[in-house]
This record gives structure tokens, sequence and C-alpha cells, in this order.
């Protein structure tokens, strides 16, 4: 199966955070172990600084090796060979693990050879407070040894943890950017998923109303030239507004068809060589044959182009940009055309003395059913996706256009077509 675009822009992005993850998780286990290891440095260096503490006082010889015992993660026997105070234990671990930085609670046994246990324990928090034992059964006696004592941290584990936090606070972000991730895939799948069935729907419901318009129109023409017709005023100027409407409500149709198209990708640009002037003349007549009112369209050109673009198309751009034109101009359009090369490139200019665009509405115009909201007209009928489809057949043809209120009134349109696309 072939995947598209969006589907491995999905799948990178999905692998990328999911290896973003397992790094942070292998960082988290590497960092455990070092401060594992550093602690248990810390702890066997404090004790062995105990240990030698306890010889001074007692004036004894030199130390043996290996008399601190590592028996697991968190338990450590201490031979000391002779006999020792408590007090005075207590004292040195206390003293020693703050001068090596252990913040850690502690508990400690020493062994009693009177009564073959383990005595004289005590559980000290990391603030200095004593507190009765928690666990005596973790002391387990060392036959090996006759005067030791033994310690045991029972929340080391948990202090492992509480110094790695900043790493569990950025895997916890990591998970939710995961989680937040998915969720917006499926999201933007069901979205668009719901496009394309959005798609299909207009495609099929155009054509589907298309062919009833096509039979209308027909009907009309056939019944326009009918006697009856031709003789009662009334009638015929019902027939018109019948093939007026019919009209209109067929280029709503076109236009949402092209829209569909562009959105499918299924629009295809078919460039021959045209002249441009017979083109804006048909525009003329037909938006003269259209609209009931007066109307100046005024042609300006410096001399005769030929175009190398989609005809049907720059038809289409053409007449949708003059129409606006008119819709907007009031009762009496005064619309002027000029075309001529600016800068090796061919500009078309579209000028009216309409109501003009607000300016912040400008940069929206373009937008695919975006409509600019008048107070001044109301009845102006249409959907948002003229201008839309004049941008984007522009686009297509790699050519640039622009829109811009005039200094005095209305509004003028730009069209600016490369060198290579006219001669």
């Amino acid at each position: 199966m072939k995947l598209s675009r969006f589907n491995i822009v999905i799948i990178i992005g999905f692998l990328a955070i999911v290896g973003v993850i397992i790094m942070q998780l292998f960082l988290i286990n590497n960092a455990h172990k070092l401060a594992k290891k550093d602690t248990e440095d810390k702890i066997f260096f404090a004790l062995q600084d105990v240990l030698e503490k306890l010889y001074k006082d007692n004036l004894t010889g030199l130390l043996v090796s290996n008399q601190v015992e590592k028996v697991s993660g968190n338990y450590f026997t201490v031979n000391v060979n002779y006999e020792f105070e408590n007090t005075i234990l207590e004292h040195y671990l206390i003293s020693e693990f703050e001068k090596n930085n252990l913040d850690v609670d502690f508990e400690y046994a020493v062994y009693n050879c009177s009564s073959d246990k383990m005595a004289f324990s005590n559980h000290i928090n990391s603030n200095g407070k004593k507190e009765p034992i928690k666990c005596p059964s973790c002391f387990t006696k060392n036959p090996d040894y006759t005067y030791y004592f033994a310690i045991r941290f029972p929340d080391i584990e948990q202090n492992y943890f509480k110094n790695l936090n900043q790493y569990w606070i950025f895997t916890t972000v990591l998970f939710l950017v995961l989680i937040i991730y998915v969720y917006s895939v499926v999201l933007m799948l069901k979205q668009k998923k719901y496009t394309e069935l959005q798609k299909d729907f207009i495609n099929n419901m155009s054509h589907e109303f298309k062919t009833p318009l096509a039979s209308i129109l027909i009907a009309s023409n056939y019944v326009k030239e009918q006697n009856e017709i031709k003789d009662n005023p009334k009638l015929k100027k019902y027939n018109q507004i019948v093939v007026n409407q019919t009209n209109k409500l067929n280029e709503h149709i076109e236009k949402i068809l092209y829209v569909a198209k562009t959105e499918s990708k299924q629009m295809l640009i078919d460039k021959t060589k045209f002249e441009l002037m017979p083109v804006l003349d048909l525009v003329k007549d037909n938006i003269l044959l259209i609209y009931d009112k007066e109307i100046t369209i005024n042609m300006i050109a410096t001399k005769t182009f030929v175009l190398k673009a989609d005809e049907f198309h720059v038809y289409n751009i053409l007449f949708n940009l003059v129409d606006n034109a008119v819709k907007y101009s009031g009762l009496s359009p005064k619309i002027e055309i000029i075309i001529n090369e600016i800068n090796q490139q061919l500009s078309i200019q579209i000028k009216d003395n309409g109501c003009g665009i607000p300016p912040k509405d400008l940069p929206f115009v373009f937008d695919k059913f975006y409509r600019v909201s008048r107070q001044d007209i109301k009845n102006i009928e249409g959907f948002g996706i003229g201008l839309s489809y004049v941008k984007k057949i522009c686009d297509l043809h790699r050519w640039k256009i622009t829109i811009a209120n005039n200094t005095d009134k209305g509004i003028v349109v730009t069209m600016l077509i490369n060198q290579k696309d006219y001669e």
C-alpha cells in the first residue's frame, strides 16, 4: 500500500517522539545507576572515616582491610575488632554523613557479645530526629565478627528516584506530548475522512444538479422562441427570469465544482496560445447582458498581447473579477481594465468605483468561504469562493495577484503575468 505524504509525516513524527522517550528512559536508567554508585561510595567513605575515628579513640593500631562490607544495596556491616561506645558511634555516624552530604534516613545496630544479639538500635531521620528502629529483624548476625555494628538505609531507593525528579518531570512531559500527538493525529485522520466525504458529496450533488439545470435551460430557450411567449410581455419576462436564475444557479455550481477539484488536486492547467483582448471583449459582452443597469467598461491596452495559459480558466477569473466589480459598484458601475508591461511582467488591472473593502478584511479576501461583512450592501449573493478560485488559478499559473483600495473610491485588483507566459 502506497503511503501518502500526510501519513509519512505522521509516522515520522510518532517515531521521533517514541525515540526521544526511549532515549530519555535510557538516560534515567544510567542516571539511576550513577546516583546509586555515588551514594554507595559516599556511604563507604563515611563508614571508613567513622572506623578511623573509633580506632583513634582507642589508640589502636592500623586498620585491617575490608572492614566495611556491603551486604546488600541498603545494608552494610563494619568490623571494629574491639569494644566501643554506642553513643560515640552514633555521634560519628551523624557527623560523617552530614560531612559527606548524605541526606538519608538510617538505622544502626551494635552486636552485643553477652546476649549474642544485635542491640542498641536507633532510627535516625535525615533531619537528625531519633525514633525507635522500624525493622529489628532486618539486622542479622555475622558469625565472622565479634565487635561490629550494622547500618541500614530503609529509604535509599526512594532517595535515588527523588534525586532524578528533573528526569521524571521531563519524561512525563514527553509522555503527555505523545498522548496529545496521538490524539491530534486521530482527530486529523477523522477530519481528513470527513473532508474527503464532503468533497465526494459536493462533487456528486453538483453533477446531479447540473443535469436538470441543463434541461431547464434548453426548455426555457425553446419556450422563448414560441409565438405565445413573444407576443405576451408578461410571460416573456417570467421566462427571462427563469433563464437568468438558472444561469446564476449554474454559475454557483460551477464554482463549487472548481473548489472541489482544486481540493482533490484534479484541476489541470491546459496551456494554449490565445489573444487576450478577445477574451476581455467576451467578458464585457456577457457582463452587459447579465445586468440590467448602466455599466461602463473601458479597456486600455498598450498593444495586443498573446497569452500562453489556460484560456477557459483565464476567462473565468477575468469574468469573476469584473463581475465582482460590477456587483459592488452601485447603480452606475464604472470599470477600467488597464493592460500594460511593468518590469518585464504583464500587468492586468481592474479598477472600479465601488464601496471598497475594509482594511481589516483585505488580507483574507482570497480565503475560501470568506465574505466581507457589509452594512451598506446586504443583498449580494455568493458563497465566498469566487476570489478563492481566482487565487488558485493564478497560483497554478505561478502568477501574482493583489487587491487594494483605491485612494479615492473602489478597489483595484492587479494580476502580474510572468514574461514566459505572454508575448
